[in-house]
């Protein structure tokens, strides 16, 4: 089907300032960071991942490891999807018992996608905490799950899509909102 872009609400000059803003409050609220560890969903959480500890080292000078979480056998939906997404391999090549985990999502939305994020965690080990970081928070939450760390809250109608760029991905960084286009 296809879509027609309603706005674009971030470019990169905001995405990168939402980030540098968003590691300063996770700098602030994780004084040891040598016990910070970031886990990105596949697959942009990923990248936004890796952006977060390049600025940390930037920032601190400290390496924070950066681990990459498929959670497709965790979805509550899996049977249901009409096309079965591809299970690709969870890599993290750190304990993250006892650790504070920084998880990294693009969008959050019914919230399903985190609480299959945590139990796929919670399969690997007991971390000290879980903080979430989401680049934008569109709302229409089915779940209780709050970010700890939002680039932008986007409220938005269940029609609309919002879509996360990442020029690592998708060569732009942008934010779009799109909905399916009317037929004729």
């Amino acid at each position: 089907m296809e879509e027609k872009i309603k706005a674009k609400v971030m470019d990169a000059a905001k995405i990168k300032r939402s980030l540098v803003r968003m590691t300063t409050e996770i700098l602030e609220r994780n004084r040891n960071l040598k016990n910070l560890v970031i886990v990105g969903i596949r697959t942009r959480g990923i990248y936004l991942g890796k952006r977060i500890s390049k600025l940390i080292q930037d920032l601190e000078k400290v390496d924070i490891p950066v681990g990459v979480l498929d959670i497709t056998l965790y979805r509550d939906d899996f049977a249901e999807l009409e096309t079965q997404h591809m299970v690709q391999k969870t890599e993290i090549d750190f304990p993250i018992s006892k650790k504070d985990v920084l998880l990294v999502d693009d969008v959050l939305f019914t919230g399903r996608t985190i609480r299959a994020a945590m139990d796929s965690l919670f399969d690997l080990g007991r971390p000290q905490t879980v903080q979430l970081f989401v680049l934008i928070d569109r709302g229409h939450r089915e779940l209780p799950i709050r970010p700890d760390y939002v680039g932008k809250v986007l409220p938005t109608s269940k029609r609309e899509v919002v879509q996360v760029k990442l020029s690592e991905v998708d060569d732009a960084d942008e934010v779009l909102i799109t909905e399916p286009a009317e037929l004729k």
